[in-house]
């Protein structure tokens, strides 16, 4: 019998979640973001389930060939942008959109000589001071691109660094307008959070990530809030029982005692399948159903359950690690961390299957 471990993908939730995208920002074309192996759910999965999206958006040239090989006739956009000038001709010929974020990069467009012009996405650093040519650099960088016999189409682009705080867009926003008054240009700046809140954000494109996946990008808003569904759900089951008295410890480091006998489960999941070995005690978990918790360190293979209160509860009883029924914005926000890591971070080693 194989280990119990299963990350379950819902496919008809992407789908959904991408129609939630969709109807706030109804006037734009639909970036999804499938980077990071879809955020931990498989590119190519998550790719067939979202193929309403007008686009996808990507990290590396590789995942977009695979993509094009795959018969997705989208535009597919690398969100880095080519790292290489050796990465121009797989762009011109299988029709890849690249930001360009830097003068080196036009420089290797310049000096490209492909016979294919590429579209781009020229990215203006509005105040995330990550990636982006600064206000006073932005005029020059864009008369290079509009010069150059490579580049075909040009979309104003942006990231917003506080769309899901209070302190908002206005000022990134600001800016941004400032520098594409009177262009006629498409634009693109709208990530998750700003398609949810911010309309004025929304533009040509809008770029949903976490959203699709059934998290929320809000710490003071649930996903079910927001009529987003889970995608992801991971699922073990008990293989141990243990019987504990008052004041036996429990795991690496001793760190939880029992304060009266109580029983624990051992339950086939650890830091080793990307659950998060600094979750606490107290973590939530579901067993059969029924909400528990978590108790002592997290194992490389195996993490310890309450099972207080849940009689019915012995070996081979389900456990749910996150998904439906226990929000993956919940488990995160108990370990310390936000629902992207946890989703990004499932193992290789864990078995998929769509449900």
């Amino acid at each position: 019998m194989p280990r119990p471990l299963v990350a379950h993908i819902d496919l008809s939730a992407l789908r959904h979640n991408l129609g939630v995208a969709r109807r706030h920002a109804p006037q734009s074309h639909t970036m999804a973001v499938i980077k990071a192996n879809g955020y931990g759910h498989g590119v190519l999965r998550a790719a067939r389930a979202l193929e309403a999206a007008e686009g996808f958006a990507v990290l590396n040239v590789s995942e977009a060939v695979a993509l094009r090989e795959a018969g997705f006739k989208q535009t597919i956009l690398l969100l880095e942008g080519f790292f290489s000038a050796d990465e121009l001709s797989a762009l011109a010929e299988h029709r890849l959109a690249s930001v360009v974020h830097c003068a080196e990069q036009i420089e290797m467009l310049e000096a490209s000589g492909l016979s294919v012009k590429l579209d781009i996405f020229l990215k203006i650093n509005t105040g995330m001071n990550r990636l982006g040519f600064k206000p006073e650099a932005f005029t020059a960088a864009l008369d290079r691109l509009q010069s150059c016999p490579a580049v075909g189409t040009i979309t104003l682009m942006t990231h917003f660094a506080s769309a899901d705080e209070a302190s908002g867009i206005a000022a990134q926003l600001a800016c941004f307008d400032s520098l594409a008054a009177g262009r006629e240009m498409p634009r693109c700046l709208a990530n998750s959070a700003a398609i949810l809140r911010h309309p004025a954000a929304h533009g040509d494109w809008v770029r949903p990530g976490i959203m699709l996946y059934g998290s929320s990008p809000f710490a003071d808003e649930s996903a079910a809030s927001l009529g987003l569904e889970p995608v992801m759900t991971l699922r073990s089951r008990i293989i141990a029982v243990q019987e504990l008295d008052a004041g036996d410890a429990v795991g690496y480091g001793a760190t939880y005692r029992a304060a009266k006998p109580m029983r624990v489960g051992i339950v086939a999941c650890g830091y080793a399948d990307g659950y998060p070995r600094h979750a606490p005690t107290g973590t939530p978990v579901l067993v059969d159903g029924t909400r528990s918790r978590t108790l002592g360190r997290v194992s490389m293979d195996m993490l310890c359950v309450d099972l207080t209160g849940i009689a019915g509860a012995r070996i081979g009883s389900p456990v749910t690690l996150w998904g439906k029924g226990l929000a993956v914005d919940e488990v995160a926000a108990a370990a310390g961390t936000i629902s992207y890591e946890l989703l990004c971070a499932l193992a290789a080693r864990v078995p998929v299957v769509e449900d």
